[in-house]
């Protein structure tokens, strides 16, 4: 890449680089603002393939198929390599157009990619065959000598999970707790949901640790509540007792006061029978 950029200016190969490292930080965990970034670095360079490349992943992170196929096109047309293949494959694949995926995957193309290219081409075939409802094709299709090695390798724990999950899919569920399980073994980075699955197989439900103590926060904050509740009525009952106490309901001026009308602060003064007489 920092040889391609080399072929611009400095200042603009400085900025297309800010937007392309942006993209790079970004296209996980926020692939809309990757692509806004990328759509930048696009403007700026899109003679430079690897601008082409940055700006296919991040339309592809974002579900943008059609855009992400033309990008990998023009960044396969300037290089000449076939690097890109599986992904340009899977986005037909994401234009619901498996056919074209699972004829993309016969090509001379595939020939010519690594072994880690070779894979992902299996993936994305074998996701075809089940876009098509052939599952059988599709176990069929990751069967291989990658996935029966027992070496792992980084599309390892990758492969064995798609494998573990068609043959869930068809029913066959003790093979598949077989996988799922070999797929852990791989998955040294946590990149796959294998454990979660295992799970689901044995019927184990996990208790979310972080839920119960919210969830005990928010029992105790009731409860707080509830107190509040109870001292206010008891401080209420002791007003209109206090009330009951200070006024005559026999005098024939006596009017009930009602209990918001009550201040316990105010001074109270009591009139003795006598007094009330004489005035």
């Amino acid at each position: 890449m920092r040889q391609e950029l080399l072929s611009l200016p400095k200042g603009l190969a400085e900025e297309v680089s800010r937007n392309l490292v942006m993209v790079a930080r970004l296209i996980d965990e926020d692939p809309e603002q990757a692509y806004a970034y990328a759509r930048i670095a696009l403007r700026l360079a899109s003679r430079v393939a690897a601008v082409r490349e940055a700006a296919g992943f991040a339309a592809y992170a974002t579900q943008k198929y059609s855009e992400a196929l033309a990008e990998f096109r023009a960044s396969k047309r300037m290089t000449g390599s076939v690097e890109l293949w599986p992904v340009m494959a899977d986005c037909e694949r994401g234009l619901g157009r498996p056919e074209r995926a699972l004829a993309m995957a016969g090509e001379p193309e595939v020939q010519k990619l690594d072994k880690a290219g070779q894979v992902e081409m299996r993936l994305v075939a074998a996701g075809a065959r089940r876009d098509m409802g052939e599952l059988d094709a599709a176990i069929v299709t990751l069967q291989s000598p990658e996935l029966a090695s027992n070496s792992v390798q980084p599309w390892t724990a990758r492969l064995r999970y798609a494998y573990a999950d068609a043959l869930l899919a068809a029913g066959r569920e003790d093979e598949a707790r077989e996988w799922f399980a070999k797929t852990l073994e791989a998955d040294k980075d946590g990149a796959t949901d294998a454990s979660d699955r295992l799970a689901e197989i044995d019927g184990v439900e996990f208790v979310d640790a972080a839920a119960v103590e919210e969830e005990e926060a928010d029992l105790a904050d009731d409860l707080d509540d509830a107190d509040d509740e109870d001292e206010a009525e008891v401080a209420a009952a002791e007003r209109a007792a206090d009330q009951a106490e200070y006024y005559d309901e026999d005098d024939e001026e006596y009017e009930p006061l009602d209990e918001a009308d009550v201040d316990v602060t105010d001074e109270i003064v009591v009139v003795e029978d006598d007094e009330r007489d004489k005035a």
